[in-house]
């Protein structure tokens, strides 16, 4: 088992590309860690790793041991996904990755749930707005919002998220009602936008007559997290995209405002990502399906309110 963990332990290392990230992942100190490199290393009577007080980067050898190394975790994995499946007794870790608001509002409150249900399965759950890379990051599965650019990826599809334009009354009031996209660009409207490091000049595309069309729009203010967004619309410092079960208890107390309603953002879909192996693993599985009746009730309640 050693022997098994030293591997583990280098496939998080080579992914992260640090001895302290691999134990913060791993939760090990990076005492432990360094030790069972060493030890792969003295077994294999190679170096794995070319270290400097300010880098770590694979050797030849490494980047060759790599490959194999994964494919053993994976045999392994799937042997204990087997046995786990004939004892009806899932167990082990589960590492989830989810946006920020569909983890807050739709996957967090049913955590508990499933812990309860599934004593012996740990969950990680990780929330963040920015795409994630599931192989460097150790996931077993990822809610996300869009289409993915990785198309390695397993998709299973929760639903089409509808969207809403949204701003608060008192923005309204100053600065007017737009009743469309055009509306919103010829007002110079203060549009929040969600945007990460290196992300091209930003468009919504909305709903027209004439089908899609992508909108030019600009404001002052921009964030990568999309609840930080939800604050300053309600703070009246401009219009928001959001997806409508993010912001539906607002609507339903007025706080937020429908606008431009006549060219509505495009709906976006909600799936689950999923390595092609994983899904055969009862815990991945268990978690999605007791996951998934939830979050596309939470989504029909939301499409309600007006």
């Amino acid at each position: 088992m050693s022997y098994l963990e030293n591997i583990r332990t280098f496939v998080r290392v080579y992914e992260l590309g640090s001895m302290s990230a691999a134990g913060r992942d791993l939760r090990i100190s990076p005492a432990v860690t360094s030790a069972r490199i060493s030890q792969l290393e003295d077994h294999l009577s190679v170096r794995l790793f070319q270290r400097t007080t300010r880098s770590l980067t694979p050797t030849a050898q490494g980047k060759a041991f790599y490959g194999g190394a994964c494919s053993v975790l994976d045999a392994v994995d799937y042997a204990e996904a087997q046995v786990t499946e004939l004892t009806e007794n899932p167990k082990g870790l589960l590492h989830v990755a989810a946006p920020l608001g569909v983890g807050r509002r739709l996957i967090a409150p049913h955590v508990p749930a499933f812990a309860q249900a599934y004593p012996l399965i740990d969950v990680r759950l990780r929330m963040t707005d920015r795409n994630v890379d599931m192989t460097a990051e150790g996931l077993d599965l990822a809610f996300h919002l869009g289409q993915p650019a990785d198309s390695n990826l397993r998709i299973r599809k929760i639903a089409d998220v509808g969207r809403v334009l949204v701003a608060s009354p008192a923005y309204i009031a100053a600065h007017g009602h737009p009743v469309d996209g055009d509306a919103l660009v010829k007002g110079k409207h203060e549009c929040l936008n969600l945007r990460f490091p290196g992300a091209s000049e930003f468009q919504w595309r909305l709903q027209t007559d004439a089908g899609p069309k992508r909108f030019r729009i600009a404001g002052r203010l921009e964030s990568d997290d999309g609840d930080v967004l939800t604050d300053w619309a309600l703070a009246g410092q401009g219009v928001a995209m959001k997806p409508r079960f993010e912001v539906a208890d607002h609507l339903a107390a007025g706080a937020l405002v429908i606008v431009a309603a006549a060219t509505p953002p495009m709906p976006v879909q909600m799936a689950c990502l999923y390595m092609h192996r994983r899904h055969q693993d009862p815990k991945t599985r268990l978690f999605m399906d007791f996951m998934i009746e939830r979050i596309a009730g939470a989504i029909r309640a939301a499409e309600s309110v007006s």
